[in-house]
């Protein structure tokens, strides 16, 4: 196991995520917990220390089921993070009373690293507001020795992350982001670890094969991968990316199965980033892999200019192509929660004043109806 330097701290490359524990005939909720109890096992065995859960992964199970398991081993042998879950407003004046739960839940005295729990346009005023103490009690945790380490997670944009660093800033201690060679462009990765450079803030990663969607890859992918790399398997180039960006400490990877664990643990027996004609490769990959399912925006904005409904064409646009490559998820509908009716894609009136103008003649108005259709799904 390559092992990575945190503070005074030696950390697993390779941390075990509790969002895809195994379960039961398919049911989120339902976690096998023997099954779970032999991955942790093995994982333990082969220099995994850093454990990664929240409060609302697999309906709040994640944490007892974690809990339970991890108790069975000398609290000095793992690192355990999770996390405050401000995806949910309805808990921002909750913070003593969730904390209190989550280390009973998880049968720790104290927790070495406690996030803020996806930082995004949806949450971040609740979370800088005074009114809330979040702030305020996570430090005093911090101070009385309940968490060690803190940090945030997020899913929000460039701008929503400086906002909060310009706030809390100076006392972040590690960020977790999704970083993946797709989203490095894609949701704009490479821009936000750069943003982390300027405040020495270490990132920790997220979704590194984003749910699976790069542990297999077309035929044509994968021949052009193998014949650089004829050792390497599929899924380890995700891995080897972010090895070759310096910021990263920790690397988070759901696994829900033995198989993918032992695959991931002989991943990271090695450290192997890549070479510059690789990275040029495997971004090509990706570039083609988005191309076949997004539009081709180049954020001109000349389309804005000749909209009626004064519609943030460039941003929307964003959004559908994350949705429309996803199959759905989270992520659009949680940034569109923060737009008002009347700029919300169901606002647009098909005038097609903004196909006029585009330059990529992309169908923007065909796309504002496909994409509201979705969300209604």
């Amino acid at each position: 196991m390559i092992y990575k330097q945190f503070q005074d701290i030696q950390l697993s490359a390779l941390g075990l995520g509790g969002m895809r524990l195994p379960v039961i005939d398919g049911k989120d909720a339902q976690i096998d917990e023997p099954a779970t109890q032999e991955m942790v096992a093995y994982a333990m065995d082969h220099g995994v220390n850093y454990y990664d859960t929240a409060w609302g992964y697999h309906s709040g199970n994640s944490e007892l089921v974690l809990g339970r398991t991890l108790a069975r081993y000398p609290r000095e042998k793992f690192y355990l993070a999770t996390k405050f879950p401000g995806y949910d407003l309805g808990n921002m004046d909750k913070v003593e009373e969730i904390f209190e739960k989550q280390l009973e839940k998880c049968q720790v005295d104290y927790f070495d690293f406690y996030l803020f729990h996806n930082v995004c346009e949806m949450n971040i005023d609740q979370y800088l507001d005074p009114r809330y103490g979040i702030d305020a009690y996570l430090q005093k945790q911090k101070a009385n020795g309940r968490i060690r380490h803190l940090g945030f997670s997020a899913h929000g944009s460039v701008p929503v992350m400086r906002r909060f660093l310009e706030a809390y800033g100076d006392h972040m201690e590690f960020c977790q982001l999704q970083i993946n060679y797709l989203d490095w462009t894609f949701q704009d990765a490479k821009a936000k670890v750069e943003l982390l450079k300027a405040y020495n803030i270490p990132v920790w990663v997220m979704e590194p094969v984003r749910g699976g969607r790069l542990a297999r890859l077309g035929e044509s992918h994968t021949a052009r991968l193998t014949a650089l790399r004829p050792d390497e398997k599929i899924p380890a180039w995700a891995f080897r990316f972010l090895q070759t960006i310096p910021q990263v400490t920790m690397i988070l990877s759901g696994m829900s199965n033995m198989d993918q664990l032992q695959e991931n643990i002989r991943t990271f027996e090695t450290d192997r980033p890549l070479t510059e004609a690789e990275m040029t490769a495997l971004l090509e990959v990706a570039d083609e892999m988005l191309g076949r399912k997004t539009l081709p925006c180049t954020a001109c904005r000349y389309c804005t200019d000749h909209c009626p409904q004064g519609l943030d064409i460039p941003e929307l646009i964003k959004l559908y192509n994350e949705h429309n490559f996803s199959d759905g998820g989270f992520i659009a509908p949680m940034a569109l929660m923060t737009y008002p009716e009347e700029k919300r894609p169901s606002a647009c009136v098909g005038c097609r004043s903004c196909e006029a103008v585009c330059p990529q003649q992309i169908r923007i108005s065909e796309m504002m109806s496909d994409f509201t259709e979705k969300l209604k799904g």
